[in-house]
């Protein structure tokens, strides 16, 4: 039986179709992790000078959170996910990304940097960095997304969560329209809560979400731009005190939405609530599976 053979320009030897698409995956794997380290400093450089965490986080929850498991079927990348398609309109202009094009901003440069990275790949190692930067778990995302190439791929509105009532799905309870919106992304019930606790960062802009004071004592004088409502005192610090700080709710200058309430109210929830309030290290090591399952929602692999 013959084998297909290709020359090598340098030597004239001959490789196999499986050898050559082996040594073509390994150039673009070594690739991948050039630009991955050289954007993961360019970032880290960034985060040092800006403290743009939180909004890198809701960057890449935004836009791997359009991603539908019932649309599975349709070309992609018409179901959503992990494609950038949010840094176009109309999806951009969607009430839930309100300010998202700040962070867009502040990529560019950092893409000009690595022409080769994908945004979409850029986007979501954007937010791993983000947690890491601010004293979470190191986060090992996979490179090689494609990206969403127009405004025609963008996902419909209305598939990101509501914090509260009215609920775009008409759902009885903050509980259920959690678990109408995860659900529909392939995600369980510990990936709700475990992902919830990423407000442990940010606040809540009024002007932005409609949520939360202008001020707080812990916001108004920054760092960043001042203003907003935290979950958490220390809102530049990835940990567990989301969950401590929502299950005690002591303190009238932290904001907790019906979303948040409902993870220590729903019988489901709350066992996985309960546990991230006593062990960072438990929330710290299942916060990173959930983050991992939601950075790959929609992906097609380069």
């Amino acid at each position: 039986m013959q084998t297909s053979c290709f020359k090598t320009s340098m030597t004239g030897s001959c490789l196999s179709k499986k050898r050559l698409s082996r040594a073509k995956t390994l150039v673009v794997n070594a690739a991948s992790t050039q630009d991955g380290q050289k954007a993961r400093q360019a970032l880290t450089k960034l985060m040092d000078s800006t403290r743009c965490n939180p909004i890198m986080i809701r960057l890449a929850w935004h836009d791997s959170g359009s991603y539908s498991a019932d649309a599975k079927d349709q070309p992609w990348p018409k179901p959503g996910g992990a494609t950038a398609s949010i840094r176009f309109k109309p999806e951009l202009g969607y009430g839930a990304n309100n300010g998202l094009d700040v962070a867009l901003n502040l990529l560019n440069p950092i893409k000009d940097e690595v022409p080769e990275m994908s945004w979409a790949d850029l986007i979501q190692l954007s937010s791993a960095v983000a947690i890491e930067h601010a004293g979470g778990p190191h986060i090992p995302l996979k490179l090689g997304r494609l990206d969403a190439q127009s405004k025609e791929d963008c996902t419909p509105d209305g598939r990101l969560p509501a914090a509260a009532a009215p609920f775009p799905d008409r759902a009885a309870s903050p509980a259920a329209h959690l678990r109408a919106v995860f659900y529909r992304m392939g995600l369980t019930d510990k990936d709700i809560v475990a992902l919830s606790g990423a407000h442990t960062l940010g606040r809540a802009r009024p002007e932005r979400s409609g949520f939360g004071k202008a001020s707080t004592k812990y916001t108004a004088n920054g760092p960043g731009n001042p203003g907003g409502s935290s979950w958490t005192v220390e809102w530049l610090q990835f940990d567990n005190s989301y969950f401590t700080d929502i299950k005690e709710q002591k303190d009238e200058e932290l904001l907790v939405l019906p979303t948040d309430a409902a993870l220590f109210e729903d019988e489901g929830f709350r066992p996985f609530a309960e546990k991230y309030a006593a062990s960072q290290e438990d929330f710290f090591n299942e916060y990173v599976e959930s983050h991992l399952k939601l950075s790959e929602l929609g992906v097609k692999w380069a």
